[in-house]
């Protein structure tokens, strides 16, 4: 059931979701993502080049009008500076329709392209005008500002409509003011250069929105395709289901991105593995050390179903590929299926060995029937007495130097397996167990998986046997615990001695009920998380060597009373 919702989780989260009923549509407004975001830019865009366009047009007729005003107070400026037309306007003859001043005003107009040039004296009577009607009559416009010696230019309405002008005070060679010179430009040349400028430019913003709606296509269609065309609401409803998925279900689901980090770690995968929020963004490696399991996560490991072991857990990890360059591990924990099938395998060792005792007892009470009709009652008394001794004495042997209770009977129960396959168990001299183990569980865990190992190594060598040793550390109040464990098998090669502790390398064929490599990889992490280390070497039978050193393994307020205590 576990590895089905696995599977099911992995598709879910690799395969593009189906689409759901779509909610109801607000008229005129699409509702997949994709297709609002491309309204949304083709706005903006449109938008943005109208205000760019107004923005710029407004000065830009400014700026013209600017231009105009300042063109035709430089040709006042020049008409003022004309040699002579100060005494024309001084010398008493008065303004006349053919008159010099008009003369010459008339030539500079022409020349210049200005609506006018007018001439006027101190009074503001008009010397000078396109229209020589208009000669001799006061000028429409307060002739005030130029008259009084400051030169002026702006956008003003007259007798000829509406006009760009510019106003200079015109003196004599002793610099008084003798009277003015009023020129305009007609505004419509003015309109018509910014009519003609529109066209132009309405044209580059054009170009502009069309790039924009390009820009704004591309952008949509790929969108669409990473969004898989959904709306809003089948997003929202995925990002529901998803969290409701991945911290809901009882696997733990590591997700990585493209560069190997970590991005997304449910809650189981937190409490598999030991992490927390502060190792998103992480490598495995630097999140959980380096390790098989940090190995598998990273896809440096090929294959299905890997085995693995952190923090005293057995798990299953598989790992997959997603389609954007990253990859989803999901992690079942598998502790509880392991223990549950060593302790199988330890009962169908206990039963193998009952049946060999049940056929062993017959075959004694045979011999013993068969001594007492023969009459040799005293040779059956001795045959008895030693067929019953040689077990007491294995038991009595085991309690002798292994106080603990746990750890004597798993002992005894391994050296009735022992005897049965022609292996002998032996307790080393020294060994010397007081009853005060902080976790016995954990260390006969230990003791039980390095037994059992020197059990299957041992086994059909001659002169089969395991020997353990179990010492505590010295001093008044000694906390340590050294374990050994050594047999008569053909060892370990050297250049294996490291490879023996790593998840999944065995040379034994797997089980019905899953697979090796576990036993040796458990007992390292288990005497790592007490701060200790296991090894293994050449032991004195010839065989390999497991030693297992704990530093915090006994009760150091309950050491010394118990080991004099006890027998």
């Amino acid at each position: 059931m576990a590895s089905a919702r696995g599977v099911s989780v992995r598709r879910r989260l690799r395969i593009r979701p189906r689409r759901r009923p779509r909610q109801p549509r607000t008229p005129g407004w699409p509702q997949r993502v994709s297709s609002q975001v491309l309204l949304m830019l083709l706005a903006v865009v449109t938008g943005v080049t109208a205000v760019a366009t107004g923005l710029f047009l407004a000065p830009f007729s400014e700026q013209l009008d600017d231009q105009a005003s300042r063109r035709a107070l430089a040709i006042a400026q020049a008409t003022a500076a004309e040699p002579g037309l100060d005494d024309l306007l001084t010398d008493g003859a008065g303004p006349t329709r053919n008159g010099p001043v008009q003369h010459l005003a008339e030539r500079i107009r022409h020349a210049t392209g200005a609506s006018y040039i007018v001439v006027l004296d101190t009074r503001g009577i008009r010397w000078s005008h396109a229209e020589p009607d208009r000669i001799g009559h006061r000028v429409s416009t307060d002739p005030g500002p130029a008259l009084a010696g400051r030169e002026v230019h702006h956008i003003d309405e007259g007798t000829l409509g509406r006009s760009a002008r510019g106003k200079v005070p015109l003196r004599d060679e002793a610099g008084k003011v003798v009277g003015a010179v009023s020129v305009g430009i007609a505004y419509d040349s003015v309109r018509d250069r910014f009519t003609r400028a529109v066209p132009g430019l309405l044209a580059y913003a054009g170009a502009a929105l069309g790039v924009g709606a390009l820009a704004a296509l591309l952008v949509f269609r790929r969108l669409q395709k990473r969004t898989h065309d959904l709306a809003f609401s089948d997003i929202t409803a995925l990002l529901a289901e998803r969290e409701a998925v991945l911290h809901g279900i009882r696997e733990g689901v590591v997700a990585l991105d493209t560069a190997g980090r970590i991005r997304l770690v449910n809650d189981e995968a937190q409490r598999l593995l030991d992490l927390d929020k502060q190792h998103i963004g992480l490598s495995p490696q630097e999140a959980l050390g380096p390790g098989r399991t940090a190995k598998v996560l990273a896809g440096e490991v090929p294959g299905s179903d890997l085995l693995s072991v952190s923090g005293g857990r057995v798990l299953v990890a598989n790992r997959m590929p997603t389609e954007d360059g990253g990859a989803v591990a999901t992690l079942r924990d598998r502790t509880e299926l392991e223990r549950l099938g060593r302790e199988l395998d330890g009962s169908q060792g206990l039963i193998d060995a009952l049946r060999a005792q049940d056929h062993e007892h017959a075959n004694r009470m045979h011999i013993l029937l068969g001594l007492l009709q023969l009459g040799m009652v005293e040779d059956a008394v001795d045959y008895l007495s030693e067929a019953v001794g040689a077990h007491r004495a294995t038991a009595e042997q085991v309690s002798e130097h292994i106080h603990d209770p746990m750890l004597a009977a798993l002992l005894v129960g391994k050296a009735t397996v022992a005897a049965e396959r022609s292996v002998a168990l032996r307790i080393a001299p020294g060994t010397l167990l007081p009853d005060c183990l902080v976790d016995p569980p954990e260390l006969a865990t230990v003791l039980g998986n390095l037994v059992d190992n020197a059990l299957d190594a041992a086994a059909g060598s001659p002169g089969a046997r395991v020997t353990v040793a179990l010492v505590p550390g010295t001093g008044p109040a000694p906390t340590g615990l050294t374990l050994r464990v050594s047999d008569s098998g053909p060892g370990i090669p050297p250049e294996h001695h490291e490879a023996v502790f790593t998840e999944g390398w065995s040379t034994k064929e797997p089980p019905a009920h899953g697979r090796r490599g576990l036993g040796l990889a458990l007992v390292r992490r288990l005497a790592e998380r007490h701060g200790g280390t296991a090894r293994v070497g050449r032991g004195p039978d010839g065989g390999a060597e497991f030693t297992v050193v704990l530093p915090e393994a006994l009760h150091p307020e309950r050491g010394p009373a118990d080991v004099t205590q006890r027998p």
